[in-house]
């Protein structure tokens, strides 16, 4: 079955092609010379139990290490001969991997792309020396502040969904996960009925579909033989902050003290919801005229770095605020930081004001999806994630309709200045 979109005052306008085997494509041509393949997995560390915390993106190295077909390092041998690039993500939604190539070159290597990740071998030897890569990787992690600081924010925001757990995992649980349970969970979920393919760029669209079908064919022939059930928990979203939920910490390794203040708000589950958020943040921090920067900042010198951001998780989001100033302005700048959430509940935003934040978050959405792999990501996110591809192609337009009155009640229902998570950190 394919569907095209109807043309409106949207962005893009993909094709999708939804295979016989449950795998979906989505294809656009686009008048640049390169050709991106976006591989998206529905699984990542919020479907993992705390016993295998970190096995999907442990899983994410190990798709390199080769097949029964294709020996490990052949797959990167190939794509560097054409001059490709290649590269793989995880995050608690979704696993991701792609491919850039020449138009010329992309028939011949998007088959190798899917054969790495459809029939991973995971060989014992090869599992234990990347468990090494990988236990580094999560010391780097605990040895930046910041990933630490975002870590402490987390485990405070959420009581019990995943998203308070890391991606990477403890050390301890990478250190006792073994081949067989890897081998398991890649049977379990790398099916095409969990599989996304997003594929942008200057070939027709037919073509594209026609490469990446035929890549599918000639590289899945496996069926899940998992010994295991991986099926995640039903998880239910958390209620809002009933009070303020404070946890402080001493840090020798910075210099100045850290401020993050959170609030639980809608995530992908409930899209609609999540607009005036993303306005709300730029508004409060986003940019050198913010509020938060221009009065904690240039007016009052309290900070000397402050931002605001909307993480739209699938499960549920969170507003996010953060800023780093001198441990003698904590508490100051904690109260002004309530009391600027307190105005949006007490006072309409200025058209003029919407007016240049819309403009400013729809030129950015806009500027940061032109290239191949920008319009890919974005397609492969929200069909993987939401079976359709609807909200990337109208986001502009649902910003650009949201109005004072549904400013100020999204932060009067979800942003309660008395009521959320602060992370303090401070130096030794």
């Amino acid at each position: 079955m394919t569907l095209t979109l109807t043309p409106s005052a949207r962005v893009n306008f993909p094709t999708i092609e939804h295979l016989a085997n449950g795998l979906t494509i989505v294809a656009e041509q686009v008048p640049v010379e390169a050709v991106n393949m976006n591989v998206w997995l529905k699984v990542g560390s919020a479907y993992e139990s705390d016993s295998i915390n970190g096995m999907a993106h442990f899983l994410e190295h190990m798709i390199f290490k080769g097949t029964d077909r294709l020996e490990s390092g052949e797959f990167e041998h190939q794509i560097e001969a054409r001059g490709a690039v290649t590269n793989a993500a995880t995050s608690q939604d979704y696993t991701q991997y792609y491919i850039t190539t020449a138009p010329g070159d992309f028939a011949e290597l998007a088959p190798l792309q899917l054969e790495v990740v459809f029939n991973a071998g995971i060989p014992d030897l090869a599992f234990d020396k990347e468990r090494l890569v990988v236990l580094e990787e999560i010391r780097r992690s605990e040895d930046n502040p910041q990933r630490r600081t975002f870590a402490r924010a987390m485990e405070t925001c959420f009581n019990h969904l995943p998203y308070r757990r890391p991606i990477l995992g403890p050390v301890e649980v990478i250190e006792a996960l073994t081949p067989q349970q890897m081998r398991d969970f890649h049977s379990f979920w790398y099916q095409p009925q969990n599989t996304t393919i997003a594929v942008v760029g200057n070939l027709p669209v037919e073509e594209l579909i026609e490469i990446v079908s035929s890549a599918v064919e000639q590289t899945y022939r496996g069926v899940n033989n998992s010994e295991q059930d991986f099926s995640p928990l039903s998880w239910s979203n958390e209620p809002a902050f009933s009070k303020i939920e404070r946890r402080e910490y001493v840090d020798s390794s910075v210099q100045q003290a850290r401020l993050v203040m959170m609030w639980r708000v809608p995530g992908l589950r409930d899209l609609e919801a999540t607009y005036p958020l993303d306005i709300i943040a730029a508004i409060l921090g986003q940019g050198k005229v913010a509020r938060l920067f221009r009065d904690l900042r240039e007016e009052r010198g309290l900070v000397t770095q402050i931002s605001a951001s909307n993480f739209t998780q699938y499960l549920q989001g969170v507003f996010y605020i953060s800023a780093r100033l001198p441990v003698a302005n904590l508490a100051v700048v904690e109260e002004a930081i309530a009391q600027h959430l307190a105005n949006l509940h007490q006072e309409l935003i200025s058209e003029t004001e919407i007016a240049r934040i819309r403009t400013q978050v729809v030129n950015k959405f806009i500027f940061g999806n032109e290239k191949p792999s920008d319009r890919a990501l974005l397609y492969g996110y929200y069909q993987s994630l939401l079976a359709s591809v609807e909200p990337a192609v109208n986001y502009p337009s649902q910003i650009q309709s949201i109005n004072p009155v549904e400013l100020q009640t999204t932060a009067q229902k979800y942003l309660n200045p008395e009521a959320y998570g602060v992370v303090v950190i401070k130096p030794e």
